[in-house]
């Protein structure tokens, strides 16, 4: 018997990977803004699951306030760029602000579990969007634009945003790849499993805990940032609303919770969703709510791990396979 971290297959894919990074990079200099900006949601989705799959799927934390950090980084990006700073440099600042922001919430949200982890970090969402609404220099209630991108002819911004969002895109995949690698993602897969067993065996809990949190915080950030780019207004009512958590949640139950493909293509599986039915009102939600339902009661392991048990398909190897060692010849 030997242990394998790499298969042929995750090879041919990681390969596949690079080189659909490189294409993807071109696409706005071949396509319409119109399209450029859909594909550019593509990418925040991807983002926003797989930072809720880091939490929920590696590391148990069943969060319905990330919704935080995506205003965060949004309203972040406003305010850095309100002062004067260059947009683009803002929207990075932003999203360090998202994360060090995480860092001092998650010394009280770690300290509760289970449903009083998931309805704390609700709260403190709430919080965060009443603070805002009480700012007149963000826009109060009412919204606010993030007007110094006007500057950028159309195309040009649209672009600018796009690789932005490929680059956050990969920054974040990679992060979570080789953390997941590491002896650090197995500590985190105990944790997940049985938390008091991995204390027992002398893991960190709390201190691992915190790292997926603050990243999940800085990706939930950078998807904020993505988001006022993408659309140059925010208002707290929409950045603020639940309706991104519930996203996340059914992207990553469909897809797979607790693989690293499964969320990628809950996220493909949602974009095709709304660009299909874009004007269902509260009933589009409502179905997504039943069909995440769904998926939890009778594929508990999402599409992906449908996949993954049928045809044995590893695309992204964050494990170890223990398999049969072929004799010499």
């Amino acid at each position: 018997m030997q242990v394998q971290r790499w298969t042929r297959t995750s090879r041919w894919f990681g390969a596949a990977f690079c080189v659909l990074v490189v294409v993807l990079a071109f696409v706005p200099l071949v396509f319409d803004p119109d399209i450029v900006q859909k594909l550019t949601t593509l990418l925040i989705l991807v983002l926003l699951a797989v930072m809720w799959n880091a939490l929920a799927g590696y590391g148990g934390l069943l969060s319905v306030g990330q919704q935080a950090f995506i205003g965060i980084g949004a309203y972040g990006t406003v305010f850095f760029a309100g002062q004067g700073i260059s947009p683009y440099p803002a929207m990075l600042l932003a999203t360090v602000l998202a994360g060090a922001i995480s860092l001092p919430i998650s010394l009280f949200a770690l300290r509760l579990r289970a449903a009083q982890f998931a309805i704390g970090m609700w709260v403190i969402a709430e919080v965060i969007s009443i603070v805002v609404r009480l700012d007149q220099n963000l826009g109060a209630g009412t919204g606010i634009s993030l007007i110094q991108l006007n500057q950028y002819e159309p195309n040009f911004r649209q672009a600018y945003t796009f690789w932005l969002a490929l680059a956050f895109t990969v920054i974040f995949l990679a992060a979570l790849f080789f953390l997941l690698r590491s002896p650090l993602g197995a500590s985190l897969r105990a944790i997940r499993d049985d938390e008091d067993a991995a204390r027992s065996l002398g893991v960190r809990v709390a201190a691992r805990k915190r790292l997926l949190f603050v990243l999940a915080g800085l990706g939930c950030g950078a998807a904020g940032v993505l988001i006022v780019a993408n659309t140059l207004f925010i208002e707290p009512t929409s950045i603020f609303s639940v309706q991104w958590s519930a996203y996340m949640i059914f992207m990553v139950l469909v897809g797979g919770l607790g693989t690293f493909e499964g969320p990628i293509l809950g996220a493909i599986l949602l974009f095709a969703i709304q660009t299909t039915f874009t004007q269902g009102g509260p009933w589009y939600l409502v179905g997504l709510g039943a069909t995440a339902a769904l998926f939890a009661l009778l594929l508990p392991r999402g599409l992906w791990g449908v996949v993954e048990e049928r045809l044995g398909l590893q695309l992204i190897a964050v494990g170890f396979r223990v398999v049969e060692k072929k004799p010499d010849a």
